[in-house]
């Protein structure tokens, strides 16, 4: 599926971006190097049961690199874990559009559920979408302060 996102130009015509719904290999944090990272130097913003880890990166030309977890203490299914981590992706595959073309630079994304048991996937796309928003906010006070 492909989705049309208008994009004003300066003579108030407009322009139109296609983007896939896809999550290439390209977007996903998968080095050790650079997950722990962004646990020891990112800022986090949590919707509960959702926490972002974020860390900006500073020679990394995909835009934003994410990668999903969710913690054996309180899964201790191995099924359960991987049930979670799917509806996470999903959630982020389906609202990323919200903030690839809002910032600027490239991000490490690191999402955690924190929650004791799992929530349905509209109240987990739900808080994606409260959590990609509140770090959209955020991001733009930084720029705004530096």
């Amino acid at each position: 599926m492909t989705i049309i996102i208008p994009f004003p130009q300066a003579n108030s015509h407009y322009f139109y971006l296609l983007m896939k719904f896809t999550f290439p290999k390209e977007e996903k944090l998968k080095h050790e190097k650079q997950i722990q990272e962004v646990f020891a130097k990112g800022s986090s913003v949590t919707v509960f049961p959702i926490k972002l880890l974020y860390l900006k990166l500073e020679k990394d030309d995909c835009g934003f690199k994410a990668g999903f977890s969710v913690p054996k203490r309180n899964f201790k299914s191995a099924v359960a874990r991987n049930r979670g981590k799917r509806l996470l992706r999903e959630a982020y595959r389906l609202n990323k559009h919200r903030i690839f073309n809002k910032t600027e630079g490239s991000y490490a994304l690191m999402f955690l559920y924190l929650g004791k048991e799992l929530s349905s996937f509209p109240e987990v796309e739900k808080n994606m979408r409260s959590v990609l928003s509140k770090f959209l906010s955020r991001e733009a006070n930084e720029k705004v302060d530096s």
